[in-house]
Order: structure tokens, then C-alpha cells, then sequence
């Protein structure tokens, strides 16, 4: 498929909708309406209908969109056709946690490799991927072509780790580590920071 300029935040939301199309295709559900898949979605028809319309129009009005049909564009878009290589560097408790993490494969990822200043301690974790010392990131990125990177470094450490993955080639990275990045504007970052999370669900706990 043609590559499609689509914005970032319309990026998230077709993300959103290919999970819920394949919970679909699991319960063996051929087509949905964009008023069905809208609020699967959490998000108003129009919204959507907006969204998928960056694939031309799409879709048969009283029918809906056949789903298998949809979700295949929408990973085409998201370039998960095949698994992208992912590595993670801080193979810490959060790491390996995430390390341990089933779901990436069926989203269309594969962490390939990990990397710790201590690899063993991530070893006796229990780590089933390979686990390298945090001296190889360089090398080993550029050599296998790797473009995302999950960061779960301490802050101290986390701009450092950055510069040195973005002169390696990755261009996306998600970030756990609790501090704002700085990268060329090419690079997009994804921040998680669950402390912060956590304190905006308590404004709305009484």
C-alpha cells in the first residue's frame, strides 16, 4: 500500500481500532459498522469515519467494513506485516517484567534483545531473550537495522542511553525512564510514566 501521510494522533487511534478489529476476527466477526467500531473504540463515528477515510472510500453503507479486509490496511499503514525488532535497554525489575510481557508478538513486535549493565542480574530474573552488556547497543542496532527502542534506564542515565540509540538509528523510542527526552525532531518519543498516571486517577478518587 501506498505510504499514507496520516497525523500522530490519528496514528494512536488506528491503533486502537486494529486491537478491536482483531478481537473481532477472533469471535469470527466478518463485518462492523462504523458506529459498532466507534464505540469499541471509544471514540465518536465521525471520528473514525474521518480516520479511515485516509484509505480512500472505504467500506458499504447498511454493510459496514469487512473486517479482516480493514484491519490488514490498517497494519499495512502501521507496518506491522511482519514483526518489528524491538530492543529494550535497563533490563531492571520494570525491564524484565516487560521483558516477560507475552503480548508484544501479537501486536506485531519482537524485543530481539536486551540490554543491562549487568546483564547476569537479568539472567537470574528469569530473561529468556539474550541479555548483552549495555557497551554492545551500538553496534548491535546498527547491525541489525533495529528503529524502536524501549528505555527503562534511571533518569540519570536516560538522556545518555537516548543520544547514543538515536546515533545508532533508532527513530522511535518508548520511554519508562521518569525525564523528558531530548531528540532531533525525526525521533519520536512515547512517554510512560506511571507515577504520574497514578496521580492524575487520584484527582478522580475521593
Amino acid at each position: 500500500m501506498e505510504k499514507v501521510d496520516i497525523p500522530k494522533k490519528a496514528i494512536y487511534r488506528l491503533s486502537i481500532y486494529h486491537r478491536c478489529l482483531q478481537r473481532l476476527h477472533d469471535n469470527a466477526q466478518e463485518t462492523v459498522s462504523s458506529t459498532a467500531l466507534a464505540k469499541a473504540a471509544g471514540v465518536k463515528p465521525a471520528q473514525l469515519r474521518k480516520d479511515l477515510a485516509y484509505f480512500g472510500q472505504f467500506g458499504t453503507r447498511g454493510l459496514g467494513y469487512p473486517v479482516e479486509t480493514l484491519a490488514s490496511m490498517i497494519r499495512d499503514v502501521l507496518g506491522r506485516e511482519r514483526l518489528q525488532p524491538v530492543v529494550l535497554v535497563g533490563a531492571g525489575n520494570l525491564g524484565s517484567a516487560l521483558l516477560h510481557y507475552q503480548g508484544f508478538q501479537k501486536e506485531g513486535f519482537e524485543v530481539i534483545c536486551a540490554f543491562d549493565a549487568d546483564p547476569e542480574a537479568a539472567v537470574r530474573r528469569g530473561v529468556a531473550i539474550p541479555v548483552k552488556s549495555d557497551k554492545e547497543i551500538d553496534v548491535f542496532v546498527q547491525q541489525e537495522g533495529v528503529k524502536l527502542a524501549i528505555l527503562c534506564v534511571p533518569a540519570g542515565f536516560a538522556q545518555a542511553v537516548a543520544n547514543r540509540l538515536v546515533a545508532a538509528g533508532i527513530q522511535g523510542i518508548l520511554n519508562f525512564s521518569p525525564v523528558v527526552l531530548e531528540v532531533p525532531e525525526e525521533v519520536v518519543v512515547n512517554n510512560v510514566d506511571l507515577a504520574l498516571e497514578l496521580e492524575h486517577l487520584s484527582f478522580f478518587v475521593r
